[in-house]
């Protein structure tokens, strides 16, 4: 029932709208029947993920094989992506204007693709490294292909039969790459994990499980009081930056579009009393206490099948990034939880002085909204496969949902 927001439309209670921003960003709206001076309630998730991005001018040949260079976006551990099946998603955009969708590696009969690890028996130097050094950013580069071109003239044989096959299957240039967005992940299928299948296995939990909980509470949410949004922002692993990312204004404009076709007295004071009086779960994960690793204050951290997570600040050591959610906030929501039967905890990410982590929610708060981190507790964040508890997606969505229905 959503349709496209058009500039000039009418919007009334009970609307459906939504934005998308560059394909790579998405707003989504309920109108609901206050005015907008009252404020609006929004869950803001993040739908990237740690990954590999192909460079630029990706391909090359060395040594009778066809290698992608790669460039890692976010915080991977490097070593976590060698030896393991790859598969390649994204859009090359031809000079044209075309574009062209590659995903490869995913179908069972697709092939995968590969970074080689050094077997232990030669690997006694890399061994003696730390796990931060004994893999390079630069090292990390995809076998795509091994055999040569017929071409007896050809200078790169093995690159040459290469880019035919490219240029066979999709009709595209190596030239083309130069204005295409490729990504390499783990080609693993989400599995359920243990006998008792409690526990879901996955690459981008992060943000994916609060995205999907957040979307499947706004489409259930139906007629609300307050105008409700949800918000599925892009580069949160690399600081939120650039035109899709939390920094940049698309929100702030959206909830101004959606004061101005819901206020009959619209003005920039009506925006700012909105923004002021809104409301914002920063819908993202965090760690969970894992029984193999000592970093945690079990007093304040977040458990397995405990219920979805909040956490009054994020940020690192001495809460540096965090944006610290006020106590009438939590105490509001302590109240719907549990007025709503959803099973909640409280956690940190981690032991004060071993680090930490930030999430949208300070640019949020930036903007003077009320926000708390809100979301799925995970063991292996950040690696190619990434586990949750049920039960804490199942609390994640009714959480959401009873967050857009009853908050006041």
């Amino acid at each position: 029932g959503y349709q496209p927001f058009k500039f000039g439309q009418t919007l009334k209670a009970g609307d459906k709208v939504y934005q998308n921003i560059y394909e790579k960003s998405l707003l989504c709206a309920v109108i609901g029947s206050e005015k907008p001076e009252n404020g609006f309630l929004l869950v803001g998730a993040h739908i990237d993920s740690p990954r590999l991005d192909f460079k630029q001018n990706p391909f090359y040949e060395d040594n009778e094989t066809v290698y992608a260079k790669t460039h890692y976006y976010g915080g991977i551990k490097k070593y976590q992506w060698l030896s393991i099946p790859l598969a390649i998603h994204g859009v090359v955009i031809t000079k044209e204007g075309e574009t062209i969708q590659i995903v490869l590696g995913e179908d069972a009969e697709d092939p995968c693709f590969c970074i080689s690890d050094l077997l232990p028996h030669l690997a006694q130097d890399q061994m003696k490294k730390t796990l931060a050094e004994a893999i390079s950013g630069e090292s990390l580069n995809i076998i795509m292909s091994s055999m040569p071109s017929e071409d007896e003239d050809a200078k790169a044989p093995f690159k040459q039969y290469f880019l035919s096959l490219l240029e066979e299957k999709y009709n595209v240039s190596e030239e083309d790459f130069i204005s295409a967005e490729i990504e390499v992940v783990p080609a693993f299928p989400a599995k359920e994990v243990g006998l008792d299948r409690s526990i879901i296995g996955a690459y981008g939990h992060d943000d994916r499980v609060c995205s999907y909980t957040a979307l499947s509470a706004i489409l259930e949410a139906g007629d609300v009081s307050k105008t409700s949004i949800a918000y599925f922002s892009d580069k949160e692993e690399v600081g939120s930056m650039g035109n899709t990312g939390a920094q940049s204004k698309a929100l702030e404009n959206f909830m101004a579009y959606l004061c101005m076709l819901t206020s009959s007295n619209y003005s920039d004071f009506v925006l700012r009393r909105c923004i002021s009086n809104s409301y914002m779960l920063s819908a993202d994960v965090t760690t969970g206490v894992d029984a193999n690793f000592d970093v945690q204050d079990k007093k304040n951290a977040a458990y397995f099948s405990h219920g979805v997570a909040f956490e009054k600040y994020t940020g690192a050591r001495g809460k540096s990034g965090a944006s610290d959610a006020n106590p009438e906030f939590i105490a509001k929501l302590r109240k719907i939880f549990d007025d709503n039967q959803v099973f909640w905890q409280t956690g940190e990410l981690g032991k004060v002085d071993l680090g930490g982590g930030g999430t949208i929610a300070q640019y949020m708060a930036n903007m003077g909204l009320q926000v708390i981190d809100c979301g799925v507790p995970v063991w292996g964040m950040h690696s190619p496969y990434e586990l949750v508890s049920k039960a804490d997606v199942y609390y994640t969505y009714k959480a959401y949902l009873a967050f857009y229905k009853f908050f006041k």
